[in-house]
C-alpha cells in the first residue's frame, strides 16, 4: 500500500509508537502526545494506531512503562560496584548523571515530572523511580561505613546535586569546571 504521493507506506510496530510518542512528549509534554500527531508524524493514518493500542490511555501506559523500565535499568547500571569499589562508583554516578547530557534525555525526564505533577498514577511511577535512585545510592554509602541517616542524606544531595546541575544554564566550557565537579563529589562523598 503506498500513500498519496507514492512513497510506501511505513510499517510500524508498537514500540515504533512508544517511541514517537517519546519524541513528542519531549518536544510537546504530555498534552502534545495526540494520536493523530503522531500518525501524521508518522504518515500513517489513525487505523494503524488502533491496531497496536486501545486507546490513548493505553499508548500513555505504555510511554510510561517505557520510561521506568528504561530508568531503572540505567540506575542499575550505574549503581552497580563490585567489591570495595563503592568510592568509586558513586563518583562515576555524579560524574555520569552530571555530564553535559543528551538534550533529548533531560527534556523526556522534565517532561515525565512535569505530567506526574498532574497525574497521581504518573507521580506514584516517578516517586517509584526517585526512591530507587535514593535506595542505589544509599546501598553504596553504607557500604562505605556511613550510617544509615548519612547514607540517606548523601544519597539524596547526589540527586540533589547532578538533577539541578542538569537544570542549570551556565559556561560548561570553563576549564574550571571539571575541578568544580570534583570538589563537589569528594564534598558529598565525604572522601
Amino acid at each position: 500500500m503506498t500513500t498519496t504521493d507514492n512513497k510506501p507506506r511505513t510499517q510500524l510496530d508498537r514500540n515504533d509508537w512508544i517511541e514517537g510518542a517519546i519524541e513528542v512528549l519531549a518536544e510537546q509534554g504530555v498534552a502534545g502526545l495526540r494520536v493523530e500527531v503522531l500518525a501524521k508524524n508518522f504518515g500513517v493514518t489513525k487505523g494503524s494506531f488502533y491496531w497496536h493500542f486501545k486507546d490513548r490511555q493505553d499508548l500513555l501506559d505504555a510511554v510510561l512503562q517505557f520510561w521506568k523500565e528504561g530508568r531503572l535499568r540505567d540506575i542499575e547500571k550505574q549503581t552497580t560496584a563490585l567489591p570495595g569499589k563503592e568510592l568509586e562508583q558513586i563518583h562515576h554516578v555524579i560524574d555520569v548523571y552530571s555530564a553535559v547530557r543528551n538534550r533529548k534525555g533531560i527534556s523526556i525526564e522534565l517532561a515525565v515530572r512535569d505530567w506526574a505533577r498532574h497525574d497521581a498514577a504518573v507521580n506514584a511511577i516517578v516517586e517509584e523511580v526517585d526512591t530507587y535512585r535514593l535506595e542505589t545510592t544509599h546501598a553504596l554509602f553504607v557500604k562505605l561505613g556511613l550510617s544509615d541517616d548519612e547514607a540517606r542524606a548523601r544519597s539524596i544531595l547526589v540527586f540533589a546535586y547532578v538533577f539541578g546541575h542538569s537544570l542549570m544554564a551556565y559556561d560548561r566550557d570553563n576549564p574550571k569546571v571539571p575541578e568544580f565537579k570534583r570538589w563537589i563529589a569528594e564534598r558529598i562523598t565525604g572522601r
